[in-house]
């Protein structure tokens, strides 16, 4: 056989080996795709049926003259909604509570875990006594919080100590700083967590040549800590914001339906509303919430990125 044949026949037998290896990983690459599909249509299912199909069908709702008159209005319900008082109402209140509660959670938070960083005695009981809220029921929180700021009340009890007039703390100008009070207390001890493990992973090495070079408290916390904490800070404030909306549960509990003006937040305007059947209303609502929700955190996302992409690379 001549060398010529022998070459021929090697180029021959390597396309085969390529082909066979090119449909191998073929395979394996549809397997796995299968594999993926396999284990994500669940959970996709899931949030389609529960999250996404609910969501258009508020948009659909909101869209409408109502359920009964599928009429399309397109932004006739948000101008009423808009012109409405009680929304006016439940929406300055409710942004004004997360403009005043977010803040302080964020900041507070942060502070406690650079407290409990530094050399202090009792650290395992001060985490402890900042993390035990969140063991304690809603219920009993509510009731703890009746028994403090009632009318006749220990608090009420100990100012009139002072010669101080009882206040009715939850029908008065002071009832937004009862539930501030309220949400920071049941908050801070699981953003505080957040921060102490983010300060962990910072790197020691850049802390110790801020030392070596004789850098100052305040330029190691803002130009090298708080760089690094951004990522934590943004999800702290977006966590924040979402339990903000939340607080419903607990106000609703202490004043029930209709409470005083400076209580009325967004979900009880919805609420309110679902209870007189008015969907369309109510649909409208929502999506403006959703709306100014996404704006919000769009915001967050884009000074986070501002601020940290320096040290994420």
């Amino acid at each position: 056989m001549s060398m010529k044949t022998v070459k021929e026949k090697k180029p021959k037998k390597e396309k085969k080996r390529a082909g066979k290896a090119g449909k191998a990983r073929g395979s394996d690459h549809i397997r796995d795709v299968m594999h993926s599909v396999a284990f994500l249509t669940p959970s996709v299912a899931g949030v389609a049926v529960f999250f996404i199909l609910p969501f258009l069908v508020v948009v659909y709702y909101s869209v409408i003259r109502s359920p009964m008159n599928p009429d399309f209005v397109f932004l006739d319900n948000f101008i009423a909604v808009i012109k409405n008082s009680s929304f006016r109402t439940a929406a300055r209140n409710t942004a004004m509570f997360s403009a005043i509660a977010v803040p302080l959670a964020v900041v507070l938070s942060l502070g406690l875990a650079l407290m409990l960083e530094c050399r202090i005695p009792c650290k395992s009981l001060l985490r402890t006594f900042f993390l035990s809220p969140m063991m304690v029921p809603v219920a009993s929180v509510v009731l703890i919080w009746q028994v403090v700021f009632h009318y006749r009340g220990t608090l009420n009890v100990i100012l009139d100590n002072f010669n101080v007039d009882p206040i009715d703390w939850l029908n008065s100008p002071y009832c937004l700083l009862v539930i501030v009070v309220l949400f920071l207390w049941k908050n801070l001890g699981y953003n505080m967590i957040l921060f102490m493990a983010a300060l962990n992973n910072i790197p020691k090495e850049l802390l110790e040549v801020a030392d070596v070079e004789g850098a100052s408290a305040a330029h190691k916390f803002f130009n090298i800590k708080l760089r690094y904490l951004s990522p934590t800070v943004l999800f702290v404030a977006i966590l924040s914001i979402i339990n903000s909306f939340k607080v419903f549960r607990e106000i609703y509990l202490l004043t029930g339906d209709y409470p005083y003006d400076g209580l009325y937040m967004m979900q009880h305007f919805m609420n309110n509303t679902f209870n007189n059947l008015d969907y369309q209303k109510m649909s409208s609502a929502a999506v403006l919430m959703a709306l100014v929700m996404v704006a919000l955190i769009a915001l967050l996302f884009k000074v986070e990125d501002i601020f940290g992409k320096d040290v994420e690379g």
